[in-house]
């Protein structure tokens, strides 16, 4: 470690920079004093580290303290100008202020100049890109342009820009990178994550420096101007040129392939089939279409390679190679991952040049804290992430695994271990930000990482650079990649049908990934083959000075001695009944005879005794990692515990049951509700957002649910079932639960085929269906009625809001009425039976409840005053859309409520709202602030 002081900079660095973006003001500061006394205590313990600990304890400071430095200076100055702008008007009219902070702003409409610093990338009716803005005015009522103010230095915003018709996507076709333009928009904040754990957009734009969405209507809002100069117009050329080739791509490479072939060659990742692009994500594939350090060493051998052909000298091909690289680099995007890779390529041929090469961690350590000196918030990219982990890991692992694999061809060995090294390293990053592993995907990786890497990618290349010459030639070169990108597709589409080999984790915690990374160091440490350690062990100098080696035959007969019973039996006089100096003496008699002497004697007993010691510490390290899995394999629920979530899907219901015992409920999945008719096809975009693969798989997965145990659909309109499609994809459902009747469209055909298909039990749900998961839930169906036409097929009904599933459910002493979207008319039956049972039982029944989920998003249809007075509910939530189009929840409702003095939680202020039943004691909790 002492030989490797860059290293421990910026393991330091790292570790400071990460724990200044977790913790803010104190806890940062006690966090790393923490850190320093650990490192204190360590270095006492174990001297020799002391030089390296002392440094990353320094870094460690100075990272945290570069970062609070960066998070600083990372605000909005668009902000302060237009509020200051705001208030002058207002002054102007002798009215005042009404709004304080950045809500003033939210919805301001602005006139914005600057220049486009983005690649503008139009996806059906919408393009998106971001401008670097220099001046802006606000707009008034009447159209007008105000007082116009200069942004010093400029300010990014992220821009979204709706297009009216197919002509006005031809027109921001032509807008590119490094264009100045005026802009007229509305200001508005950026989202921040609704649901706990899901993708906050905010913080997203925030780590990019970015503070403000602009939304604009019609590609007349934007005025084109003159290209600008600068960095912007030359990324802008190099945006051009990918283009170009990307056009060559698709006439070299039918349908899909196009796509493929782009985010395999020039890292166009966005062009890929949806479905093939699942699939390689199951498969842990996608890091292929990542440009990276495989990418970029290919490409540099084959340019090495040509010039060694022309007969170029060595030093000049390294040249060469070097200014290739950032061209490379510049032509497949500047994405974390090909930057780390291109100043290793560069850093390593240069050293190498001069001889310097030696150590490829130093090498990696000191690109990583030139990204993060230029960039700290690279730190918490995943592709940068996901690229140095595992860039470290082949070079920390390999080497120690490649001894376990001796018995393999070598190359068959090293690829294996390098597929494994690659696999281990990248677990934990891969299950805290995609929440799934596939065991698959060792296969997968070890059958066609090599096969694209050494024939499809170079071959590619090569049929692409040949079509710039002659697109016949071209095309004939590229046709065996075609025939391998055929037989590539069909083995990954045969792979990711498999079932059985996904599994769903919980995001881990930063203390399971470490433990997680040292138990796996620590294991491949302690487990090295037991004759490498001997070969270093058994060469000593004996008495005289004599330096005694051991050949492999000897080594061999040397380790049979350690057993003691072997060294009683080859010497006379039954030795095993000596006491310790008599074995030892019987040990030394034996050795004498091989030609030992007693100095290696006892060497060699100490070699053996810490292998020994090392067997029962890899045991235990073995089974702290069985143990750490299976606890980051649990769901991130408590046993003995009830939740009920009401997830934020917008304009529509989703909500999670999790039992006592461990059992998953999904009530209803929201919907996207889309009223587009068919001339307007041109709006749809390549992957449109979907509530359930956006929203509520993601969350269930990051949650670790495994399977549902039921799926309730309380009825069959789109924005209570359009989402489940997703989740009976992806995940194992072990029943389904209808209303007894099916909607007339083709998301409930599509899901009732898939159910079928599956082969998922579907049950009609009516009064008096009782579901008991454990002892400690009961869940008991109220409503529908069972229909006359149950014992004949299914019926189609168009209206299904009156038909919806109501039940109560009964959890650890609290109780909840879910009502889907019943109306008034099915309220006024349920209240007739319910009285009605009451009336004619001995004891009376229990109508009071603690929480209702408010019918039909809060329209005035439904939750009468009768309804709120039967059961008495202490609180209410109201599953609704922020700013929808229906005006839900309606003041009426919201007032009935109010005089009841009924608590309301709802999703379009809250967002998600958790509720966990302890003893019948219900704790709450939401993720946003509510709106006064």
């Amino acid at each position: 470690m002492n030989r490797r002081p860059l290293i421990a900079i910026t393991c330091g660095w790292i570790a400071g920079s990460g724990l200044a973006a977790a913790y803010t003001g104190w806890r940062f500061w006690l966090f790393g004093l923490g850190l320093l006394l650990v490192c204190t205590a360590i270095a006492i313990i174990w001297r020799q580290a002391w030089r390296s600990l002392a440094l990353a304890g320094l870094a460690l400071l100075l990272g945290g303290c570069y970062w609070l430095y960066n998070e600083a200076g990372n605000v909005s100055r668009i902000g302060p100008i237009v509020a200051g702008m705001e208030a002058e008007k207002e002054a102007g009219t002798g009215t005042s202020p009404t709004k304080e902070g950045a809500q003033v702003l939210d919805g301001q409409t602005i006139r914005m100049e600057g220049t486009i610093v983005s690649t503008v990338k139009v996806d059906g009716d919408r393009a998106d890109f971001t401008l670097k803005v220099s001046g802006l005015s606000l707009i008034s009522p009447d159209g007008k342009a105000l007082a116009k103010h200069e942004i010093p230095r400029g300010e990014k915003v992220a821009v979204q820009l709706r297009l009216a018709s197919r002509s006005e996507q031809q027109t921001a076709a032509t807008w590119h990178r490094g264009l100045r333009v005026t802009l007229n928009g509305t200001l508005e904040l950026p989202q921040p994550a609704r649901n706990f754990g899901a993708f906050d957009y905010r913080r997203y734009l925030h780590l990019q420096r970015i503070h403000w969405l602009v939304k604009a209507s019609g590609a007349s809002s934007l005025k084109a101007g003159q290209p600008s100069r600068g960095a912007a117009a030359a990324l802008g050329s190099v945006d051009a040129l990918r283009e170009r080739l990307g056009e060559r791509i698709e006439r070299l490479f039918p349908d899909w392939q196009a796509g493929y072939m782009k985010g395999l060659l020039i890292g166009l990742q966005n062009e890929l089939d949806p479905d093939k692009y699942a699939e390689f994500t199951q498969l842990g594939l996608t890091h292929i279409l990542a440009i990276s350090g495989s990418h970029v060493a290919i490409n540099v051998a084959l340019v090495l390679g040509l010039l060694r052909l022309c007969r170029v000298t060595r030093e000049t091909a390294n040249t060469v190679a070097i200014v290739f690289v950032p061209g490379y680099m510049l032509l497949t995007g500047l994405s974390p991952s090909v930057i780390r890779a291109g100043l290793m390529t560069i850093l390593g041929l240069y050293l190498l040049r001069r001889g310097l090469l030696k150590d490829s961690l130093n090498v990696l350590a000191a690109v990583a804290m030139l990204m993060l000196i230029w960039d700290p918030y690279y730190l918490l990219n995943v592709s940068f992430q996901l690229s140095f982990a595992v860039t470290a890991g082949l070079i920390v692992f390999v080497p120690r695994l490649t001894p376990y694999l001796r018995w393999l061809p070598g190359k068959i060995g090293n690829a294996v271990a390098i597929t494994l090294a690659a696999q281990l390293v990248s677990f934990p990053l891969t299950i805290v930000y995609f929440n799934q592993f596939s065991f698959l995907s060792i296969p997968a990786n070890l059958l066609l990482v090599p096969i694209i890497g050494t024939l499809a990618l170079p071959l590619g290349t090569g049929a692409l650079l040949l079509s710039l010459l002659s697109i016949k030639l071209g095309s004939w070169a590229a046709l065996p990649v075609r025939w391998l990108n055929t037989a590539t597709f069909e083995a990954t589409n045969w792979l990711s049908t498999r079932s059985g080999f996904m599994t769903y984790w919980k995001s881990p915690s930063l203390l399971w990934i470490a433990a997680f990374y040292a138990g796996c160091y620590l294991l491949v440490y302690w487990g090295q083959r037991r004759e490498r350690i001997a070969a270093e062990a058994l060469t000593v100098r004996g008495q005289d000075d004599d330096t005694v080696p051991l050949n492999p035959a000897k080594r061999e007969v040397a380790f049979a001695h350690i057993n003691w019973r072997e060294w009683s039996q080859d010497v006379p006089g039954n030795q095993a009944r000596l006491g310790g100096l008599g074995r030892l003496a019987a040990v030394k008699t034996a050795w004498t005879q091989q030609g030992y002497g007693w100095r290696a004697i006892a060497i060699s007993l100490r070699r053996w005794a810490w292998m020994k010691r090392k067997d029962f510490l890899r045991l235990g390290v073995a089974t702290g990692l069985v143990l750490l899995l299976i606890i980051g394999y649990q769901p991130a629920y408590s046993q003995g515990t009830g939740y009920i979530e009401f997830i934020d899907v917008g304009q529509g219901d989703c909500a999670l049951i999790t039992t006592p015992s461990g059992k998953h409920i999904l009530v209803d999945g929201g919907g996207t509700v889309s009223f587009r008719k068919a001339k307007d096809a041109w709006r749809e975009r390549r992957e449109p957002f979907e509530v359930g693969a956006k929203t509520v798989v993601p969350l269930l997965k990051k949650r670790g649910i495994h399977r549902l145990d039921a799926v309730i659909l309380t009825h069959g309109d789109q924005d209570h079932i359009g989402g489940l499609q997703a989740v009976i994809d992806s995940i194992p459902v072990e029943a389904v639960v209808i209303n007894g009747s099916l909607a007339e469209s083709k998301t409930m055909t599509t899901l009732m085929e898939t159910a079928l298909t599956k082969r998922i039990p579907v049950y009609a749900a009516s009064r008096g269906m009782k579901l008991q998961p454990d002892d400690a839930t009961r869940l008991e169906v109220i409503y529908p009625l069972m229909p006359e036409e149950a014992l004949h097929p299914i019926p189609i009904v168009k209206e299904q809001n009156h038909r919806s599933i109501v039940f109560r459910l009964d959890m650890n002493g609290a109780s909840f009425l879910f009502t889907g979207d019943m109306d008034e008319t099915a309220e006024k039956e349920v209240l007739g039976l319910e009285r009605l049972t009451s009336s004619g039982t001995t004891t009376p029944q229990l109508s009071s409840i603690n929480v209702m989920k408010v019918a039909h998003h809060g329209s005035k249809t439904s939750t009468s005053a009768a309804w709120l007075d039967y059961w008495q509910p202490e609180a209410a939530v109201i599953s609704v859309g922020a700013s929808n189009l229906y005006g839900h929840p309606h003041p009426t409702v919201v007032d009935r409520l109010n005089a009841q003095q009924i608590r309301i939680y709802r999703t379009d202020h809250q967002g998600e709202v958790q509720m966990r039943v302890r003893e019948g004691r219900i704790e709450v909790r939401y993720k946003l602030l509510p709106i006064p």
